[in-house]
C-alpha cells in the first residue's frame, strides 16, 4: 500500500504576517526553521506516508530550496528520510487548483519510477498546519481501508452565533453535529484525482476543500477525529504561539557555581585610578601590566574559579607584551564568554574595593552600569560596594588598592 502526501504551500498567507515578517507564513520562520520545514517533516517522519508532494508559487522556489535547507542536516531526524520528497511542483490560483497540481504531478513523477508505485491513498493537508500528530495519520490511515474520504475535525465546544452583518447577533445556531474541519482530508487517490480531474473540466472551481470536492463526486465523507492542537497558522496570534510552541527547549541551568576573586595593585605615579571600568580622578593611578583595573580583575577571576577554568594568568600571561596597558573588559568578557560557551550564564556579582583612597561612593552607580554593560547583565545584579581597612595594612597605609569579587554562575547539569 503506497501512500501520498500533499503539501499545500502556495498561498500567500497575508493574514499572518506581522510587523517584522516579510515572507508567506509557510516560509517564516519559527522555532529554527520555516514553517513549511515543520510540517513537511512530520510527514517525512510518519511511518504511515511513502511520498510526500508539495505545491508551491512558482515565484516561491527559492524561498522553498531556503526553507527545507535543514533536511541536508544530518543530525536532522528527518534527513534520513527525504528520498521520500518528491521535487516541488507549481500550483494555480485557487487552492483547488494548486491539488489538482499535485495530484497530477505526483502521479506522473511515480509513474516514471520503476517498479511503478501504484497510489492507494493520499493525504491533502495546509503547509501552515505543523502541529499535526503521528496518531491523527495513523487514524486516518486505518480509516481509509474501509472508506474512501475521510475528514480530520473537531467537535464544535463553543456557542455559536450568527449575526446580521453589523456586528449585531441576529440567532444562536445549534452546535449540535457541528465540526471543525481540519487537514489532512484523505481519500482513497484514484476516486479524488478523479473527482478533481472532473471538476476542473465542467470548469467548477470555487471548492473551498476537497470534501467539498469529494462531496460533489458522490462520496460520503467521513468524520476522523482531529486534535485542537492541530491548528492552522492563520493570524499573527497563531503565528507568535507556533514561535513560542516550536522554540527549542533551553537546558535547564541546574548546575550553581560560586567563585570569587581577589586582587591588588599598588599606587604609581599618575592622575587616575581605573576601578571597575571606570576612570576616577586620583592624585595617583594604579601600577600593573594592563590598566590595572583591581575591581573588573577580582571579577574576571571569581567568573574563572566558578567554573573551574584557571585565572587571568593563565589566559592573559603578564609576561605577554600583548597585553601590556590592555583594557580589562577585554579579560573580563573573556570571562563571560567561557560561561556561555558552556551553555551557562552569569546570574549575579558582587565587589567589594578595599581602600582608603579614592572615595568609591560617588563613582559606584558608574561603576555598577559599567560592569553591567561588559557582562550583559541588568543592573540589579551588580552590587558594588566599598569599604576601609581602618588604616591597617597596606591599603591602610594608602600604599595600593584591593578588590574581593563574588560571582554565580549557572551551567546545564552535568555528569
Amino acid at each position: 500500500m503506497t501512500s501520498l502526501a500533499i503539501i499545500v504551500a502556495a498561498g500567500k498567507g497575508l493574514r499572518a504576517k506581522r510587523d517584522q515578517d516579510t515572507l508567506p507564513k509557510q516560509f517564516i520562520p519559527v522555532g529554527g526553521k520555516a514553517v513549511l520545514c515543520w510540517t513537511v517533516e512530520k510527514f517525512l517522519t510518519s511511518p504511515h506516508i511513502d511520498y510526500v508532494q508539495v505545491v508551491i508559487s512558482s515565484q516561491s522556489k527559492e524561498l522553498y530550496q531556503t526553507a527545507l535547507a535543514p533536511l541536508a542536516d544530518p543530525t536532522n531526524s528527518a534527513h534520513a528520510f527525504a528520498h521520500k520528497l518528491l521535487p516541488a511542483t507549481f500550483g494555480g490560483d485557487t487552492r483547488q487548483a494548486s491539488v489538482m497540481a499535485g495530484l497530477d504531478s505526483a502521479q506522473k513523477k511515480l509513474g516514471d519510477q520503476s517498479p511503478k508505485p501504484e497510489i492507494e491513498h493520499v493525504h491533502i493537508h495546509d503547509a501552515a498546519r505543523p502541529f499535526v500528530s503521528q496518531e491523527i495519520l495513523a487514524r486516518l490511515t486505518t480509516a481509509l481501508q474501509t472508506r474512501r474520504a475521510c475528514l480530520v475535525a473537531t467537535p464544535i465546544s463553543d456557542t455559536v452565533k450568527r449575526t446580521s452583518g453589523d456586528d449585531v447577533i441576529e440567532t444562536t445556531l445549534d452546535r449540535t453535529n457541528l465540526w471543525s474541519a481540519q487537514t489532512p482530508q484523505s481519500f482513497q487517490f484514484a476516486f479524488i484525482y478523479d473527482a478533481h480531474k472532473k471538476a476542473k473540466a465542467e470548469a467548477l472551481s470555487d471548492f473551498t476543500d476537497d470534501a467539498a470536492v469529494a462531496e460533489w463526486a458522490g462520496a460520503k465523507v467521513h468524520i476522523v477525529a482531529g486534535s485542537r492542537e492541530n491548528v492552522k497558522i492563520t493570524t499573527q496570534e497563531d503565528l507568535t504561539m507556533a514561535e513560542e510552541t516550536l522554540a527549542p527547549q533551553a537546558p535547564l541551568l541546574t548546575d550553581i557555581r560560586v567563585g570569587t576573586g581577589y586582587d591588588v595593585h599598588a599606587f604609581d605615579e599618575g592622575s587616575a585610578c581605573i576601578i571597575g571600568g571606570i576612570a576616577i580622578p586620583h592624585t595617583k593611578k594604579l601600577k600593573g601590566h594592563s590598566d590595572a583595573d583591581v575591581g573588573l580583575h577580582a571579577i574576571t577571576d571569581a567568573i574563572l574559579g566558578a567554573i573551574a577554568d584557571g585565572d587571568i594568568g593563565t589566559h592573559f600571561p603578564p609576561s605577554d607584551p600583548q597585553w601590556k596597558g590592555a583594557k580589562s573588559d577585554i579579560f573580563l568578557k573573556d570571562a563571560v564568554g567561557r560561561v556561555q560557551k558552556l551553555g551557562g550564564k552569569l546570574s549575579n556579582i558582587d565587589m567589594t574595593i578595599i581602600c582608603e583612597e579614592p572615595k568609591i561612593g560617588p563613582h559606584r552607580p558608574a561603576i555598577r552600569e559599567a560592569i553591567a554593560e561588559i557582562c550583559s547583565l541588568s543592573i540589579n545584579r551588580v552590587s558594588v560596594k566599598a569599604t576601609t581597612s581602618e588604616q591597617l595594612g597596606f591599603t591602610g597605609r594608602r600604599e595600593g588598592i584591593a578588590a574581593i569579587a563574588s560571582v554565580c554562575v549557572r551551567l546545564p547539569e552535568q555528569d
